[in-house]
């Protein structure tokens, strides 16, 4: 079984508010810079299979990233996940039949519940604890990134209780 998802990582910590005294504007505009998305498998054996992109998730990436991960995990699989359009949408159906042949089972998650998706959790623990609170270039961004999927399940950890 696998939790799978996407999320999106700027060059710039998101700030999730910021004040102005009373009768002025804004100084500086909110800028994120280039965004790292990742898609990503989070197993009940605990491992993760995640793979990045510098560009948007669309419904063929996915469909090739449900491929690579049944490659991987080579049996049958079911894959818990949103109602994102890129999971549900037309385009992706062709792709999926063929990946159905191979053993995948689809279990969608109701509408606005991504507590029920345990994959969430990891993604916040790696903005909002793992990731330090700084702007990055897209170089360092990447590299803290690859740092933090490449120590998971020994440096980096988490429980659900």
């Amino acid at each position: 079984m696998a939790y799978v998802d996407e999320t999106g990582f700027a060059q710039a910590h998101p700030n999730r508010s910021a004040w102005t005294q009373r009768g002025e504007c804004h100084a500086i505009e909110a800028r994120r810079g280039k965004r790292l998305n990742l898609v990503g498998a989070l197993l009940s054996s605990g491992r993760l299979f995640a793979a990045k992109l510098w560009r948007t998730m669309t419904a063929p990436l996915f469909a090739g990233f449900l491929g690579l991960l049944m490659e991987q995990v080579n049996k049958p699989l079911v894959v818990i996940l949103d109602n994102a359009s890129v999971h549900t949408g037309k385009a992706i159906n062709p792709l999926l039949d063929v990946l159905r042949q191979r053993g995948l089972r689809l279990y969608f998650l109701p509408p606005y519940s991504p507590e029920l998706n345990r994959i969430e959790k990891l993604w916040h623990q790696m903005k909002y604890q793992w990731l330090a609170f700084k702007a990055r270039d897209v170089g360092t961004l990447e590299a803290d990134i690859d740092s933090i999927l490449d120590g998971f399940g020994e440096k980096y950890g988490f429980s659900f209780y």
